[in-house]
């Protein structure tokens, strides 16, 4: 089976690449500009790729001709988007179209990565059939992308997730565990949220949930996201018990502290179980992942 993956460079990207070469899968990794993946042992195709470009974009998947297309790649900044509306709009739905178009074309499966930001969090967590209703233009960006691959006369599956976190060597982008840490060891003061609930997803656990959506030629609408209902306050307090540091530099506030351009759903969280009936599913803990950044982190540094 012959997998392409779009945006290879970014954190999911990574873990699918990583989790592709380990299950022997025929991988051809794509993104904008040049490979970033130089740690792993394993060679692998690597082709660049700009999604906003039509052309390109049929160009690629006429190519390689793989069985499925897992594409990861968006605009994914909620702010950016809200700031950004053009660029948010090419990236994040007119991209899809291309997808779809070149998937339809190839007769290629297409497994669309999505987002809870398309549900207003008024009545979280939620299944795959609820209604949508976004109230930020990234939100909306993802369910209008939602709905040109729904319309698709291919083979498609779409894949929602929730706030999804993790580590690879020489990525920049943090996370709440390592910015908590950071900080507490550091002996500084945290203000954090504990009126805004998520299924927060382990990146190793979004990419499994590709790998089986695509590798079963799954169809149809998945939630893949942790099980676990926490706020920011509940994720630091987590991962302060399991480094051992200390709590008390943390203060309880509320969404209306922090004044940010996009509105936040207040309760989003997803149910997983036709995901773990269908495709075998099963996250791990929030404890669990802290577990695996520690291991992680340790191991880049040795």
């Amino acid at each position: 089976m012959k997998i392409l993956i779009t945006g290879s460079n970014g954190l999911l990207g990574q873990k699918l690449v990583k989790l592709l070469l380990d299950q022997g899968v025929d991988l051809v990794a794509t993104a904008c500009g040049t490979n970033r993946i130089d740690y792993l042992s394993t060679p692998f195709e690597y082709c660049e790729l700009d999604i906003t470009n039509q052309d390109q974009v049929n160009e690629v998947i006429g190519k390689y001709q793989p069985n499925a297309v897992i594409h990861t790649a968006a605009m994914t900044n909620v702010d950016q988007c809200e700031q950004e509306q053009a660029g948010c709009r090419k990236l994040n739905v007119d991209a899809v179209k291309y997808l779809v178009e070149a998937c339809e074309r190839h007769n290629v499966h297409l497994v669309h990565l999505s987002t809870d930001f398309i549900f207003d969090g008024e009545d979280g967590p939620y299944k795959e059939d609820d209604k949508a209703n976004p109230i930020s233009y990234y939100g909306q960006s993802k369910l209008d992308a939602e709905e040109i691959v729904k319309a698709a006369k291919c083979k498609w599956a779409i894949l929602r997730t929730v706030l999804v976190y993790g580590i690879t060597p020489g990525m920049s982008r943090s996370n709440i565990i390592l910015w908590v840490k950071e900080n507490l060891e550091n002996g500084k003061p945290l203000k954090i949220v504990d009126d805004q609930w998520r299924t927060p997803t382990l990146a190793e656990d979004l990419a499994m949930g590709c790998f089986l959506a695509a590798t079963k030629g799954a169809t149809g609408v998945f939630n893949i996201s942790g099980e676990e209902m926490l706020t920011p306050f509940d994720m630091a307090k987590q991962t302060a018990d399991y480094f051992d540091l200390d709590f008390s530099l943390v203060t309880r506030v509320d969404a209306s502290t922090f004044s940010q351009p996009a509105k936040r759903p207040p309760k989003t969280g997803f149910i997983l179980d036709k995901a773990k009936e269908v495709l075998g599913y099963q996250p791990h803990t929030f404890e669990e992942g802290i577990k695996i950044l520690d291991q992680q982190v340790q191991r880049m540094g040795e």
